[in-house]
């Protein structure tokens, strides 16, 4: 079954799509990785999912699902023969290119993990988490071969160098370290500390790194001397979420909270555009092989593409639904409020579709785990609850983890009765058909 939905939506995607334009996604885009040969795009997301994508015209050659939360991170294996994802669940998925279903899970982190890289080789991958470690994981046969400690605290992200012999890491305690692949040893600082880094980009040949800061400011360091800091010119100083490095070697992406991507050119580090900023945070860079090209995963499920030739967005799609959209006017402003923070995930309406949780539209009177087209849990799969004012209420009393054991909701509750009861109206009243 999970096989003919995915097809369906692969296909649905695709005849739907224009170059240029990538809109599949339930939730924020969070991270983006470009084939060698520039012939394809894997994207991951907040909604669970994975999409394999077509460059040349846009469409969507498959949607896959292989984690059980949010995925962050992708990293394609040498010679396109597949990709590593990154999820909020700890765990890494080895998939081959063409399979609906990961080759191998790989587990052993205790918190998400944000990043993750392949070794110039494809015989290893890197994979930097919460839990404040970095591991490397041997590709072949699935074992993790050391892990790697000295952060402070949660680590961001993660890159080896061309050769393969050192491994960068930089997260939220400021440091960028590096690291011998060989047998895990710390070979020094570049930085040891300072504001939080959460992006992380080296230079083709290896010997530069980048680092986008929560700070706003990008930094160009330099690995192999006791050189200072190249700092970036940045237009808005707001905190950064990305960064990547054109195969070029000379331009440079940056993007953030403010919804920009700011695009410098070396060696004179000159601002070369400042794209976008009208749609949201952009949670993942990555540029095609011939660095003409810039694309750009955003809060708003959409990924985009800017010519670095004219400054111009390809093929500009028509805007998406905002969160706000979900919004029923002249609804109680306490049900409105607590509605806000379950937007993220869910959507009222009959064109809203999925995010990372199944739309809530008609979910009154609907038996759990039967929305179709959502990839549930086996738990909720299985279950016998049919929601109402009383059962969804109870969810928010005792919570996710009580009510729905085994379900991919966060744990969250409600104590204050008013204010579930407000939140319950909302629903029925927004997610009722007229």
């Amino acid at each position: 079954m999970r096989s003919l939905m995915v097809g369906l939506l692969a296909a649905a995607l695709g005849a739907g799509a224009a170059w240029g334009e990538f809109v599949g996604h339930g939730g924020p885009v969070k991270g983006l990785a470009v084939s060698a040969d520039g012939a394809e795009m894997v994207s991951t997301s907040f909604d669970y999912s994975t999409i394999r994508w077509s460059l040349r015209d846009g469409s969507a050659l498959s949607v896959l699902y292989g984690h059980d939360a949010a995925v962050n991170a992708v990293a394609w294996l040498p010679g396109g023969k597949g990709f590593v994802t990154g999820s909020d669940d700890g765990s890494l998925a080895i998939w081959t290119a063409g399979a609906e279903k990961p080759s191998a899970r790989l587990n052993g982190h205790a918190g998400r993990v944000s990043a993750v890289a392949v070794s110039p080789d494809g015989k290893l991958a890197a994979s930097a988490a919460w839990d404040r470690t970095v591991r490397l994981w041997d590709l072949t046969t699935g074992k993790p071969l050391r892990t790697l400690e000295g952060h402070k605290d949660n680590v961001n992200a993660v890159a080896f160098t061309p050769d393969g012999a050192t491994l960068a890491s930089a997260g939220y305690d400021g440091a960028l370290k590096l690291w011998r692949v060989a047998d895990g040893t710390p070979l020094r600082d570049v930085v040891p500390g300072g504001a939080p880094i959460n992006g992380l980009a080296l230079s083709p040949d290896g010997t530069r790194a980048a680092t986008a800061g929560a700070d706003g400011k990008v930094r160009v360091w330099e690995l192999g001397a006791e050189k200072p800091a190249l700092p970036l010119a940045t237009l808005a100083p707001v905190p950064l979420l990305s960064v990547a490095w054109g195969a070029d070697g000379r331009t440079i992406a940056a993007a953030g909270i403010d919804g920009a991507a700011t695009v410098w050119r070396l060696p004179d580090a000159a601002v070369l555009y400042r794209l976008g900023g009208d749609r949201g945070p952009i949670w993942s860079l990555a540029f095609t092989p011939d660095s003409r090209t810039l694309l750009a995963g955003g809060n708003d499920r959409m990924i985009r593409q800017w010519s670095l030739e004219t400054g111009r967005e390809l093929d500009a799609p028509t805007p998406v639904r905002t969160v706000a959209a979900d919004v029923q006017p002249g609804g109680d402003p306490v049900g409105e409020r607590l509605w806000k923070r379950c937007s993220a995930c869910h959507t009222l309406t009959p064109d809203g579709g999925h995010r990372a949780g199944p739309t809530l539209y008609g979910v009154m009177g609907r038996k759990i785990g039967t929305a179709p087209g959502y990839p549930y849990s086996d738990a909720l799969k299985n279950g016998s609850i049919v929601w109402d004012e009383a059962t969804i209420s109870d969810l928010f009393d005792r919570g996710p983890d009580k009510v729905t054991p085994g379900t991919k909701m966060p744990v969250q509750t409600i104590p204050n009765a008013q204010e579930r009861a407000a939140l319950v109206a909302y629903i029925r009243r927004a997610t009722s058909a007229p």
